[in-house]
């Protein structure tokens, strides 16, 4: 079993936390505006006219705070005004009027956009809602203790505003010990779902069923084979029925059958025996000892699961030593194919060298941070980390 050892690595890069104001700071400074504009106003030469100024504060408003604060601060400022036309020129002259009319016209504008603002953000938090409750359903919350396990995960969808992509990860119990899949769908976002609850579906129906890891991933193999072929038909029937719609017109054939699942699947004994490993194309796990960390490379990996009827698979199985106190480090291409504003890769093996003595759940929200810190925010592809732990 080829196992590299990483040497010490530099440490990582320090990074500063974004101030963001309170908005009670921003509500005393848009205050502060009507109350400076209309002093500045009042004592100014009777040719200069700053009382159009006071719609930057309902304006402000409108960028931090709801619908009713924003019309209440545009009252304020509407007063404001109406009290610096009855100081300086009486409210009957046509210049004040002007500037009343322009004001209210403005203020009522600012605060309709805010009120679609107000609703567009209901909408955002109830889609939200049923993102996440998808994600509890199709990719349930790793256990933080299972059998002599301790686990932990994290996931981050590429899609602006999803909870989950094509990126996945289960446990499953079985009678001897601990199983373990860690997957990635071709593609990203939204449109890989189909497929990653489908592999999700197959593994918890399927994992404590075959005594034998290579009948298991087998059986995977099949079952995303089977799905994409149903998916593949389902396509040409749709291709063929706009054909007939629309003779002449050629349409290109779609990729529904390019489809496949990179993923590792593990058997983790309870009673401490090596831990049995099958590839599929998965980048290879990191064991995190005291010592150092290794890489678990298979020789031999098999292909992507939903290729196995391109070729004959014979799967073999890699072992390895797993003790009280070692670590697993599971996570799928999103990470190490993550790049920065220079277009590096994110070096996860050089990060974990300083973390390793974190606990699995603090380790990951270390790594989490320094990715999104890597990438800028936003990350091009699913990104999913596993750490299983074997407790004394």
């Amino acid at each position: 079993m080829p196992l590299r050892q990483r040497a010490e690595q530099p440490r990582p890069r320090a990074r500063r936390r974004a101030w963001r104001p309170d908005r009670r700071v921003l509500t005393a400074l848009s205050l502060a505006l009507i109350i400076l504009i209309t002093v500045v106003d009042i004592l100014s030469p009777p040719e200069i006219h700053l009382g159009p100024l006071l719609i930057v504060a309902p304006a402000l408003t409108a960028s931090f705070a709801g619908a009713r604060a924003t019309a209440g601060v545009a009252l304020l400022a509407l007063g404001a005004l109406t009290f610096i036309g009855a100081v300086r020129d009486g409210l009957t002259s046509a210049n004040i009027e002007t500037q009343l009319g322009a004001q209210v016209v403005v203020s009522a504008l600012i605060v309709g956009l805010r009120v679609l603002r107000d609703r567009h953000e209901r909408e955002l938090a109830r889609v939200r809602s049923v993102s996440e409750a998808a994600q509890r359903v199709l990719l349930r919350p790793l256990p933080e203790r299972i059998g002599p396990l301790h686990l932990a995960s994290v996931y981050l969808a590429a899609e602006a505003e999803a909870q989950v992509g094509g990126d996945l990860y289960a446990a499953a119990r079985t009678a001897t010990g601990t199983r373990l899949l860690v997957g990635d769908v071709r593609g990203k976002g939204l449109s890989s779902l189909g497929d990653a609850a489908l592999l999700l579906g197959a593994f918890r129906a399927a994992a404590h069923l075959h005594a034998d890891l290579p009948d298991l991933a087998a059986y995977l193999d099949g079952s995303v084979c089977w799905d994409l072929a149903q998916l593949a038909e389902q396509s040409r029937q749709a291709r063929l029925a706009r054909a007939s719609l629309r003779p002449g017109v050629h349409e290109a054939p779609d990729e529904g059958g390019e489809s496949f699942i990179t993923a590792v699947l593990l058997d983790i004994p309870d009673d401490g025996s090596p831990v049995r490993l099958i590839d599929c194309g998965h980048p290879p796990p990191l064991l995190l000892r005291p010592e150092g960390i290794t890489t678990i490379v298979a020789p031999h990996p098999a292909p992507p699961l939903g290729l196995g009827e391109l070729t004959p698979v014979e799967y073999e199985v890699e072992a390895f030593p797993f003790r009280p106190g070692d670590r697993l480090l599971i996570y799928t291409d999103g990470v190490i194919e993550a790049r920065d504003a220079q277009r590096r890769f994110y070096p996860l093996t050089d990060r974990v060298t300083d973390w390793q003595a974190e606990r699995p759940a603090a380790l990951l929200q270390r790594l989490r941070r320094d990715l999104l810190a890597h990438v800028g925010g936003r990350l091009d592809d699913d990104a999913a980390m596993v750490v299983v732990e074997r407790l004394p």
